[in-house]
Order: structure tokens, then C-alpha cells, then sequence
């Protein structure tokens, strides 16, 4: 995945995260952010890759996600890895 696909997916998460009544304050608590910084870094990619970082924690969000979007389930994992920071990621 090419790092402009990655982009768009991860704007598409963070939409769908806003209009999640019940999971935008778990992120902003976890975070420490607040709704102007969700729009002031919307072109930021390391702010991006925070988003699906966070979605991907969780099987259920990752599926609702993906069905809201009409997207593969491994997308928002796959378009994480192409943002900045995942190279990081270690699996041992």
C-alpha cells in the first residue's frame, strides 16, 4: 500500500471515529486531545497513523469500520504500516 492510499483510509477512520458518539471520547481521553486538535491535525501523518493505531486495537472496531466504509478488514492495519512511526513496530 502506497502512502497516499494509506492516507485516505486513515482520513476515513478519522471520520468515522468523529461521528462515533461512544468511541471519539475513548480516543480523545487516551489521547489527551481535544475536537480542535482533531481538526488541526487532520493533515498530519503521524496523527493519522495515531488514529489507526487506535482503531486496529480492536477486532470490533476494526470490523465495524471496515463495513461502515465498504473496506477489507486488513486495510487499516496494512495502511497503518505505510504511515510514519510503524517501522518502530516490532513483533518479539
Amino acid at each position: 500500500m502506497d502512502h497516499e492510499q494509506a492516507q485516505v483510509i486513515a482520513l476515513q477512520a478519522l471520520a468515522w471515529l468523529v461521528g462515533n458518539d461512544e468511541l471519539c471520547p475513548v480516543f480523545l481521553g487516551a489521547t489527551g486531545g481535544s475536537a480542535d486538535d482533531l481538526r488541526a491535525k487532520v493533515a498530519d501523518p503521524a496523527f493519522l497513523a495515531a488514529v489507526l493505531e487506535f482503531i486496529t486495537m480492536d477486532d470490533a472496531w476494526v470490523v465495524a469500520f471496515c463495513d461502515t466504509v465498504d473496506l477489507a478488514y486488513d486495510k487499516p492495519l496494512r495502511a497503518r504500516y505505510a504511515l510514519p512511526g510503524a517501522e518502530a513496530v516490532h513483533w518479539t
